[in-house]
């Protein structure tokens, strides 16, 4: 009795520990479920909103500070004139492996209202880490096509010094705008101009890719239930090596595995034909 109660003790440590980690497993699984819905839905936003017909933008963003998700990529018409001493620069934007910057413009409506609009990206310069040259932004009244995208959070305690942001945080970008009205929910990645003038490289539309997530979650499971599989076999060899061991001590021939004896053809035939009896 004894010797069950220490196996049971043991034993049912190691099967504790096992529960652990499959619960482990189990969130980590959930976690990558969940990251790859966040996924999906951004491809689905892409699908529904990139190439729709524009709209106004009072029917987005009714309010300075509104925003929606599900608005993300929706094409707007803006007219208004761009305020193009207020032009900033906006660092540490790669565009397939090279180093640039986005260059962020705000627009003045016509009703006084500022909506930030990125007008794309430029590179670094030459022998410099600011642009050789930057496409202005076209003078008097223009008609801007963008498409929306959310403010950006901030980044740790790195400062935006004058003419230079370390993201698109809207509120950021208000303030040193001062007194004027401005969009802090959503600003947009400039798609067209009228007039038409040189601009720096516009965005592209986003490749649908869902990442590894699905796969990740899989694993996880299979983790889990893999833990519980090694600690059976772990169990078992443990008891087949003491009665090894007991066999052993008793000076008997250690017992042999079980094997699953290989029918022959002859004995197959048997056993079907007493199926049928």
């Amino acid at each position: 009795m004894s010797a069950i109660i220490r196996f049971l003790r043991r034993w049912g440590g190691y099967l504790a520990l096992v529960i652990v980690f499959a619960i482990a497993c189990a969130l980590l699984s959930n976690w990558q479920w969940e990251r790859r819905a966040e996924a999906v839905a951004a491809i689905q936003r892409v699908v529904d909103n990139y190439d729709a017909k524009p709209v106004a933008l009072d029917t987005v963003l009714p309010e300075l500070d509104s925003w929606k998700l599900d608005d993300e990529w929706t094409p707007v018409t803006l007219t208004g004139r761009y305020l193009r001493s207020e032009q900033a620069l906006v660092r540490n934007r790669p565009l397939e492996g090279n180093p640039g910057w986005e260059v962020l413009v705000p627009l003045q409506l016509d009703d006084g209202r500022v909506f930030l609009v990125d007008r794309g990206w430029v590179s670094v310069g030459d022998k410099q880490d600011l642009p050789d040259s930057i496409p202005a932004a076209p003078k008097g009244e223009v008609t801007v096509i963008a498409r929306l995208k959310a403010s950006e959070p901030t980044i740790g305690a790195s400062t935006s010094s004058k003419g230079q942001l370390a993201t698109i945080h809207l509120p950021t970008v208000a303030e040193h705008l001062g007194d004027r009205p401005t969009y802090t929910g959503a600003y947009g990645l400039l798609a067209s101009e009228s007039p038409a003038v040189a601009t720096p490289t516009l965005s592209q539309k986003p490749e649908p890719d869902e990442g590894p997530h699905l796969s990740y979650a899989l694993q996880w499971i299979a983790f889990g239930i893999l833990a519980f599989v090694g600690l059976v076999w772990a169990v078992r060899r443990e008891r087949r090596i003491a009665r090894e061991e007991a066999a052993e001590r008793a000076g008997l021939p250690k017992p042999e595995p079980k094997r699953r004896r290989r029918l022959s053809d002859a004995d197959i035939e048997d056993e079907l034909l007493d199926s049928v009896r």
